[in-house]
């Protein structure tokens, strides 16, 4: 599908450093910055990049365990949860495959997903869960004295973790990892600066997303979703203002009514009900992290006024997929201090391709921009 002149230009999402403190960074973080920008930009429970298997359902949330983790030995673990993990949605959905950083191996992250697919998680184990994706490659050769440091939580919370998904103990679960897992140790990294990493992060992650769409029918039905909603809403606040207004730009060009809707506050409600009542049926969120709170309820309310909520967000642990009707995941890089978010962008892109597909003037409306723009020398050829 054709565009105008200026749809070349990608736009980024910024926003803090996300995280549950516990994320492991591609390269090497200098000590100052991660001391005084990190923990500024943190968040508990801030969702792990997400790629293979989009979720065509409603995000599932996996409650606290409602009895503690049994097998911790001596020295049981008695680190409080946080206040956002208490309250995190898990939010996994069946089919829905979470990415690994640099170094991923796609198969491996999907096998991991659905080892933990079924089994209620305390908050603290889908942490430890969240790492694990997020490193899949590296999985199987982790000591579970290193996956603690990397998932920021002690040992015998992993030793718990175990125990909460049917092993023996750690061991028992990573030996079941390295026989399900290819045995050799991904290529070693270590000569690429910490800004070489992060773009091959990136790479990786765009890898993942390609991975995903193999199975387009949730794209297809999320474009055929949007094209039939008159008007269309577009939410995202923060860090992922970027994301919806990137959207909603193009897809004015489209679509006859598209709302951005990029500001929080007492206002938004207002605006989701103005939609319901022009005949709004579908909206689309952007959801990245650091997840705001105002987000998951608007879209609980949005979801109670009858509108199907479609999601773009990083993880399919994020906050907000327990009130999506079509969760599509696509992973942010944390190799700098600010998240870098091309897979969303470029899921974005690939939505409104397929909202494009599904309205039939989507053509003659682009060629009639175009000839308006070129009668106004609108763009600098």
């Amino acid at each position: 599908m054709s565009g105008d002149g200026d749809n070349g230009g990608g736009t980024g999402g910024t926003g803090g450093v996300t995280g549950d403190g516990s994320r492991d960074r591609a390269g090497t973080t200098q000590g100052a910055r991660a001391a005084a920008g990190a923990d500024t930009g943190r968040e508990a429970g801030a969702g792990a990049g997400s790629g293979a298997g989009l979720d065509s359902g409603a995000g599932r949330k996996v409650g606290a365990d409602a009895g503690r983790d049994a097998g911790a030995g001596p020295g049981r673990d008695t680190e409080a949860e946080t206040g956002a993990d208490a309250g995190r949605d898990a939010g996994a959905a069946p089919g829905v495959n979470a990415g690994a950083d640099s170094g991923m191996d796609t198969g491996t992250a999907a096998r991991l997903q659905k080892l933990f697919e079924g089994h209620r998680l305390t908050p603290t184990q889908r942490r430890i869960a969240h790492c694990m994706v997020r490193r899949a490659a590296d999985a199987p050769f982790l000591s579970s004295v290193e996956l603690a440091e990397l998932a920021g939580v002690s040992q015998p919370s992993v030793t718990r973790f175990a125990v909460a998904l049917g092993f023996d103990g750690y061991p028992a679960l990573r030996r079941h990892l390295r026989e399900v897992a290819p045995t050799d140790k991904p290529d070693d990294t270590g000569s690429y600066n910490e800004y070489q990493q992060a773009v091959q992060a990136e790479i990786d992650n765009l890898r993942h997303l390609a991975a995903a769409l193999a199975d387009p029918s949730p794209v297809i039905e999320a474009g055929r979703l949007f094209a039939a909603s008159r008007p269309l809403p577009v939410l995202g606040l923060r860090a992922a203002t970027a994301q919806a207004a990137g959207f909603s730009y193009f897809a004015r060009k489209v679509h006859p009514d598209v709302r951005l809707l990029d500001e929080g506050g007492t206002m938004l409600t207002d605006r989701i009900d103005a939609a319901v009542r022009a005949g709004a049926s579908a909206l689309l969120c952007f959801a990245l992290p650091r997840h705001p709170r105002e987000v998951v309820d608007a879209l609980e309310y949005a979801r109670t006024a009858g509108l199907t909520v479609v999601t773009v967000a990083d993880s399919a642990f994020a906050p907000v997929a327990h009130h999506t009707d079509l969760l599509l995941p696509a992973p942010v890089g944390t190799g700098l201090a600010f998240d870098t978010a091309c897979a969303p962008m470029l899921l974005g892109r690939v939505l409104l391709e397929a909202m494009c597909d599904a309205l039939p003037d989507a053509q003659a409306r682009l060629e009639q921009f175009d000839a308006r723009a070129a009668a106004r020398g609108l763009f600098v050829e």
